[in-house]
């Protein structure tokens, strides 16, 4: 046989081994991972689930969900192993403090408005000024007063009777 037959066939086999040997290294770094987990540690379940771990047994985990929610999982469904700053940051919102000198910024933009001179004058009741929307009053009227004179015609009815 030729080389350039046989080619072909080399690169697939070599192919698959290589995707091959890329998924038995992660299946392992999974089974690691979940033989790792100890009680107290945050997890996420394969389900998105947040939960600690309250009891690691062979097959098996006991999960503390809240106060009073113990769940048993099979160790096959913990999807990831979290460190305690990322489980404290999704679970209660705590994020680890790295900047503890920064600057504060407000929750709001009362900052930003402020000012030293006084409002205008807020509290002296509402303003005489008029705003013109565009219509005048009178033509409104007109309009209002037309409408009820003539009543007005349905497709089916006609001007004799």
């Amino acid at each position: 046989m030729n080389i350039v037959t046989l080619l072909p066939f080399i690169v697939l086999i070599g192919a698959m081994f290589l995707m091959t040997r890329s998924a038995k290294r992660k299946q392992q770094q999974a089974a690691q991972m979940r033989n790792d987990m100890q009680p107290g540690s945050g997890v996420r379940t394969i389900g998105g689930m947040y939960a600690t771990v309250k009891e690691v047994n062979d097959d098996t985990v006991l999960l503390d969900a809240g106060p009073g929610v113990e769940l048993l999982f099979a160790k096959n469904a913990i999807g990831a192993v979290l460190t305690d700053d990322e489980y404290n940051r999704i679970v209660h919102g705590i994020e680890h403090d790295l900047k503890a000198d920064g600057a504060v910024v407000p929750d709001d933009a009362s900052s930003l408005t402020e000012t030293d001179e006084p409002a205008a004058d807020a509290s002296s009741g509402p303003s005489d000024d008029k705003v013109d929307l565009g219509k005048k009053d009178a033509d409104a009227a007109t309009d209002a007063k037309a409408d009820e004179a003539e009543p007005k015609k349905t497709d089916g009815e006609s001007d004799e009777k």
